[in-house]
């Protein structure tokens, strides 16, 4: 199958079935026609996905033209939107912070360090939850298990009121 029979087909799946079938020196002078560059490996399988992708999404620009537009005007005001001086909300207790919890009869202290990591028994981690469940056994959210912030909503509570 030459590389014109391929793309005169009139289903995107025949063309996509087709590509396994084309031998490589035409396979790469598809990619050349579809990427304007020369291929950049000489291996099928990646040549292969990256032409079906490439022939399904220039088939549906050609179905639905403003969907492009409409989202690179999405993209540009989410940027507009996004305030690069805002603070980034870090919730983390300052550095020297003692957090202290008692669980299972047993007082466990972890120290908060400069760094972002927290010290537990002389060893460091990067976050209170792997501390929590080092100390449950389970997966804990470690600020609610620290106490420093609410666990999830009490049971039986719901959104919206009563029912």
């Amino acid at each position: 199958m030459s590389q014109t029979e391929l793309i005169s087909m009139p289903s995107i799946a025949a063309r996509v079935a087709a590509l396994p079938t084309l031998p490589m020196p035409q396979l790469r002078g598809l990619w050349r026609k579809l990427f304007e560059t020369d291929a950049p490996t000489h291996v099928r399988t990646y040549l292969e996905r990256r032409i079906a992708y490439r022939l399904q999404e220039e088939e549906f620009r050609k179905t639905n033209p403003e969907l492009l537009e409409s989202n690179q005007r999405r993209i540009a005001e989410l940027v507009e939107a996004t305030d690069p001086d805002k603070p980034v909300r870090d919730n983390r207790p300052p550095a020297g912070t003692v957090l202290t919890r008692e669980y299972h009869e047993v007082e466990h202290h972890v120290t908060v360090l400069a760094d972002g990591q927290y010290d537990y028994q002389g060893r460091l981690y990067p976050s209170l939850s792997m501390i929590a469940r080092e100390i449950t056994g389970t997966r804990w959210s470690g600020p609610a298990f620290f106490g420093l912030k609410s666990a999830s909503k009490p049971k039986g509570a719901r959104k919206g009121g009563k029912r």
